[in-house]
C-alpha cells in the first residue's frame, strides 16, 4: 500500500492499493496459522466469545475482509450453534481461493465471495451478525461509509475488532497515522444510530503497536423480523441494488440485465465485475 501511495498520485489507501497488497500476500495468513496454531486458536476463541451473545440457532454470520478464512473458520469451530450459516468476502480472489481450501481442510463450509466493503452485494438486514477482524484497518478517512454499509447489511449487530487509535499509546498512534489506519470507530457508529454495548481493548493481540479493540454495535430493535429476512432475497447487485439470482456459473439481476461471473467456484461480486448481458436470460432458455 505504501508503494501504491508513493508511485501514483494517490495520497490515501485505496481499493487499488489494498487489492494489490492483499492479493500478493495470499497464503501468508495460512502459513502463519500453521506455524502458530496456539495463537490463531486463542484469537478465534476470543472472537467467538465476543460474537456468541448475539447469535441464535439458524443465524447468518459474516466476516468482512475474510482473507484466507483462517479467522472465520476458527470462529465457526468455536461456536456451538446449530444450523449457523457462515459467509465471508474479500477484495482478493486469490485469498478467497486459498480460504476455500483452508476451511474445507477444517470441515467448515462457509460461503465465500469477492466483494467490496463499501458496496456489499447483499440485501438490507440480510445477515444477522456482521463482524470484522482488522479489515477496516487501512480505511482511514472512510470510517463513516464503511460502518454505514455494515449496519445496512446487518440485522442485529455489527462487531468490529479493529486497531483502536483512541485507546492506544502514543507510539502505536504514530504507527497508525503513518499507515492511514481508521479512527473514531465508536463515535462514528453512535453518530450513525448504532448502540455501542462493548468498547475495550482485547486481551489477546498480535502486535502491541497495533492494539485490537472490540466495538460491539447493536442495531435499532425495529429492524426486520427474522422470518422476513430469511425469506427475502439474499444477494443484490452492488451497482443497482436489484436482487441477484444465483445461476450456478453466474449471478444475474434480470431487472437490469447485469451478470456477475463465478471464477473457480468463487462469485465475483464487486461492481467492477459487472457484465452487461440484457439477453442472458433469453439466451439461457
Amino acid at each position: 500500500m505504501a508503494w501504491a501511495r508513493n508511485n501514483t498520485t494517490l495520497t490515501d489507501n485505496t481499493i487499488f492499493s489494498t487489492l494489490i497488497a492483499y492479493d500478493l500476500q495470499a497464503g501468508t495468513y495460512i502459513d502463519a496459522a500453521r506455524k502458530n496454531p496456539e495463537y490463531i486458536n486463542a484469537w478465534c476463541l476470543q472472537l467467538a466469545k465476543l460474537l456468541l451473545p448475539f447469535i441464535m440457532p439458524g443465524d447468518r454470520l459474516m466476516e468482512v475482509g475474510v482473507g484466507e478464512a483462517t479467522t472465520l473458520t476458527g470462529v465457526v469451530e468455536n461456536i456451538d450453534c446449530s444450523e449457523l450459516e457462515a459467509f465471508g468476502f474479500d477484495l482478493s480472489w486469490s485469498r478467497i481461493s486459498d480460504g476455500h481450501k483452508w476451511s474445507h481442510e477444517h470441515s467448515v463450509s462457509p460461503i465465500l465471495f469477492v466483494g467490496d466493503l463499501f458496496q456489499i452485494p447483499m440485501a438490507d438486514n440480510a445477515i444477522d451478525v456482521v463482524y470484522t477482524s482488522h479489515s477496516l484497518e487501512p480505511n482511514g478517512g472512510k470510517e463513516k461509509y464503511a460502518i454505514k454499509e455494515l449496519l445496512r447489511v446487518a440485522r442485529k449487530a455489527v462487531v468490529l475488532v479493529e486497531p483502536c487509535y483512541e485507546l492506544a499509546p502514543e507510539e502505536a498512534r504514530q504507527r497508525m497515522r503513518a499507515h492511514g489506519y481508521v479512527r473514531n470507530l465508536k463515535e462514528t457508529a453512535e453518530e450513525l444510530g448504532g448502540k455501542v454495548v462493548e468498547y475495550r481493548l482485547l486481551d489477546i493481540i498480535d502486535n502491541p503497536l497495533n492494539p485490537s479493540a472490540v466495538i460491539a454495535i447493536v442495531k435499532d430493535t425495529n429492524t426486520a423480523p427474522r422470518e422476513q429476512h430469511i425469506s427475502e432475497a439474499l444477494w443484490q447487485c452492488p451497482l443497482t441494488g436489484v436482487p441477484l439470482e444465483d445461476k450456478g456459473t453466474y449471478y444475474y439481476g434480470e431487472q437490469v440485465g447485469i451478470a456477475y461471473p463465478v471464477l473457480e467456484g468463487v462469485p465475483l461480486l464487486r461492481p467492477e465485475h459487472a457484465i452487461i448481458a440484457s439477453k442472458l436470460s433469453v439466451n439461457a432458455n
